[in-house]
C-alpha cells in the first residue's frame, strides 16, 4: 500500500464500502462481523436508522455556529447527561483525549480556585491509556508513546494497577486527585475491582482529592450501565466521555459536579468545534436509544451470554486463549499466541477485533447486537483458534 497519509497506523489492506448494523461489507463484497466497532465508537452499529435520520435532519440546519452563541442542541444534550449521571455541568469536546484534557484542567483549576495552585498532580495507574495529546500521553505513562516528543508534561505519578497502598504512599501536598479508567481498554481490558474503587473514593474524601475517571471507552452503556463506575456504587467528581457518545460522529464530553468545576469560569477553557449543532444532535440521538427503557439491562444480559460463550471457547482452546476479561459488551481475550496472530486469524474468518496491551485481543461489538451475532462471533473465533492450532499440530506430527 502507498499513501499520502502519515504512516502512523498499521492498517489492514481492506476498505469498506457499506455498513449495516453489526456488519461491514468490503469493496470486494466480503462481509465482516464487526466486533471492533471502530474501537468502541459505533455504539449503535452501522447506519442506525435513528442516527441517519437525525444527522440528515441536522444537516439541513446550521452545522456550526461556534461557542460565541447559544447552541440549543448542546444545551439539551448536557441536560440529559446531567440527568443520567452524577454530574451537574458538562463541557463538550471533539474527542476523548480532549475530554481527558478538560478533566485534568478541571481538577487542577479546582484546587487553584481553593487557593492551593500547588495541588496540580494526578495519580494514575500502570497500563492506563488516556489519549495521544502531550498531557494525556504523560498521564498514561507508556514510554512507547512518550519517547521522542520532548520532556513529558509534568504532574503525573504512576502507581501499580489497583494498589491502594501505593496510591496512599504517592499522595503529597501537591496531589490534586486520582485519574483512572474503571475498565482499562488499551491496557488489556483490566477491570478495577469494585471494592478497590469504593476504598479509593473514601481515600479521596479523606485527603481532599478529586476522583477523575476516563470513561472514554467504557462509558455510555458499554458495560451495561451508563457509566462503568456505577457497578461499584461510587460517585466520581469528574468523568471524561467520548467514543460511544457520538455513535461514529466525533464528540467528547467532560462531566463534573458543580463543586469540582467551580474553577472553570468564563474564559478558562474553550473549543472551536466542541458541542456544535451536528455533533450534539447525533449525541442526543444516541442517548435516545441508549437511555430507552430496557436497553442497558439488555446490554448487561447479552454481556453475560457473551462471557459464558467465551469461557466455553477458552475451555476448548486453552492452548490458544489464556483468560477472558471484561464487563458488559467489552471483553478481552489474553492469548497464548501473539495477539496480532489471533486478530489476523479472526479477520481471516470474517470477524473484526481490536488489539490491546498485555497480549490481549479486544471484543467491542455494537450494543445493538443480539444472540445470533454472539453465536456467529463465537463460531468464527472457534475457527480462528483451529486455524492457529493447526500449524502446531503439524509441527508435532513432524
Amino acid at each position: 500500500m502507498t499513501s499520502a497519509l502519515y504512516p502512523t497506523y498499521a492498517r489492514a489492506d481492506i476498505a469498506f464500502s457499506r455498513g449495516d448494523g453489526a456488519w461491514l461489507i468490503a469493496e470486494n463484497g466480503d462481509r465482516y462481523l464487526d466486533f471492533a466497532s471502530g474501537v468502541a465508537v459505533l455504539s449503535l452499529g452501522h447506519a442506525h436508522p435513528h442516527l441517519v435520520e437525525t444527522l440528515a435532519e441536522a444537516a439541513q440546519k446550521p452545522w456550526h455556529v461556534s461557542n460565541l452563541y447559544r447552541i440549543p442542541q448542546a444545551e439539551r444534550l448536557a441536560e440529559r447527561l446531567v440527568a443520567a449521571t452524577f454530574a451537574d455541568v458538562v463541557f463538550f469536546t471533539n474527542s476523548g483525549a480532549e475530554a481527558v484534557e478538560a478533566a485534568i484542567k478541571t481538577a487542577r483549576k479546582y484546587h487553584a480556585a481553593n487557593g492551593q495552585p500547588e495541588r496540580f498532580r494526578l495519580i494514575t495507574f500502570e497500563g492506563a491509556f488516556h489519549g495521544r495529546t502531550l498531557a494525556t500521553i504523560a498521564a498514561g505513562g507508556n514510554p512507547k508513546y512518550i519517547e521522542g516528543f520532548g520532556p513529558p508534561v509534568e504532574g503525573f505519578d504512576q502507581v501499580p494497577f489497583a494498589d491502594l497502598a501505593a496510591v496512599e504512599a504517592a499522595v503529597t501536598d501537591e496531589t490534586a486527585g486520582v485519574l483512572l479508567e474503571p475498565v482499562q481498554g488499551e491496557g488489556g481490558l483490566r477491570v478495577f475491582p469494585p471494592e478497590f474503587l469504593r476504598q479509593l473514593r473514601r481515600l479521596c474524601d479523606e485527603r481532599g482529592l478529586l476522583l477523575v475517571l476516563d470513561e472514554v471507552q467504557c462509558g455510555v452503556g458499554r458495560t451495561g450501565r451508563f457509566l462503568a463506575i456505577e457497578h461499584a456504587g461510587v460517585a466520581p467528581d469528574i468523568v471524561a466521555l467520548a467514543k460511544g457518545l457520538g455513535g461514529g460522529f466525533p464528540i467528547g464530553a467532560c462531566l463534573a459536579t458543580q463543586e469540582a468545576a467551580k474553577g472553570m469560569t468564563l474564559g478558562t477553557h474553550g473549543s472551536t468545534f466542541g458541542g456544535n449543532p451536528l455533533a450534539a444532535s447525533v449525541g442526543g440521538a444516541v442517548l435516545d436509544v441508549v437511555l430507552s427503557e430496557g436497553f442497558l439491562p439488555r446490554v448487561a444480559s447479552l454481556g453475560g451470554l457473551l462471557r459464558q460463550r467465551l469461557a466455553e471457547l477458552q475451555d476448548r482452546h486453552g492452548a490458544i486463549i489464556e483468560t477472558v476479561r471484561g464487563e458488559g459488551l467489552m471483553f478481552g481475550l489474553k492469548t497464548r499466541v501473539p495477539n496480532g496472530d489471533f486478530a489476523a486469524a479472526a479477520r481471516a474468518e470474517g470477524l473484526l477485533t481490536v488489539l490491546a496491551g498485555d497480549n490481549v485481543v479486544r471484543l467491542l461489538p455494537p450494543l445493538i447486537i443480539d444472540e445470533t451475532h454472539i453465536a456467529e462471533a463465537v463460531a468464527r473465533l472457534e475457527r480462528a483458534c483451529a486455524r492457529l492450532a493447526a500449524p502446531a499440530k503439524q509441527m508435532g506430527a513432524a
